[in-house]
């Protein structure tokens, strides 16, 4: 499913950090079926795998990420050997008002890829923003709609800033990090399945309650919580 060759063909930037995007590494006909099998999610925030159900178009997608040939490919454009190591995924669906704050991801992770999975994305809010510092929104280096098909990675580092202006609606994508060890896939993990409990927990207000903030685009289709 995943075009590889697109992934090997993209441009790496190495300033202010090692980052790519390529607009398109899925087939429309692809896209079209993993969208259909997208697990069904109806809260903010990132869900691992194991708290989902999903179909057979969408666990195909996650079987190519998990691939050796994928590691090989993107660890040779930032010059890492990720084959053998420990692979997190997660899955968002919706996006809330306070998504996209900037920041870094935790040391624990090597690499961070996002694959998005939404239609064609006309809105300003939700555009994944690879920032020159901390403190500057509109100081960007690149920015990537996520439009279905879109993949974007990045290099871990200490000054690998991202984040996007504020969205609330449908924002689709696979997250997947190659991270240091198992011992940091279990604190991950471990992190995201206690966050998917507590959703569990709590009524869903979300769209209601923050939609009505002045300035949030509303009820669009298509975070991320502070990890991308």
């Amino acid at each position: 499913m995943i075009d590889l060759e697109a992934i090997s063909n993209a441009k790496v930037a190495t300033e202010p950090f090692s980052f790519f995007a390529t607009p398109q590494v899925l087939s429309d006909a692809d896209l079209e079926k993993i969208r259909d099998d997208f697990p069904v999610i109806e809260k903010p925030g990132v869900f691992p795998l194991s708290s989902l159900e999903y179909g057979p178009a969408f666990s195909r997608l996650i079987d190519d990420i998990r691939s050796p040939e994928l590691a090989q490919r993107v660890g040779d454009k930032f010059g890492v050997d990720l084959r053998g190591l420990p692979l997190l995924i997660t899955v968002r669906g919706q996006a809330q008002a306070k998504d996209g704050r900037i920041h870094t991801d935790t040391k624990d992770k090597v690499v961070t890829c996002l694959l998005y999975l939404n239609e064609k994305w006309d809105n300003s809010g939700g555009r994944l923003r690879l920032l020159r510092n901390g403190d500057n929104l509109e100081d960007f280096a690149a920015e990537v709609p996520p439009s279905g098909g879109a993949f974007a990675a990045f290099k871990v580092a200490g000054n690998s800033w991202h984040g996007h202006k504020p969205f609330v609606g449908q924002r689709r994508y696979v997250m997947f990090n190659w991270v240091r060890s198992d011992a940091a896939l279990n604190r991950q993990l471990g992190r995201h399945k206690l966050s998917a409990r507590i959703k569990k927990l709590i009524p869903f207000f979300y769209k209601g309650k923050l939609s009505d903030q002045p300035g949030v685009i509303r009820d669009a289709p298509g975070g991320t919580i502070p990890t991308t």
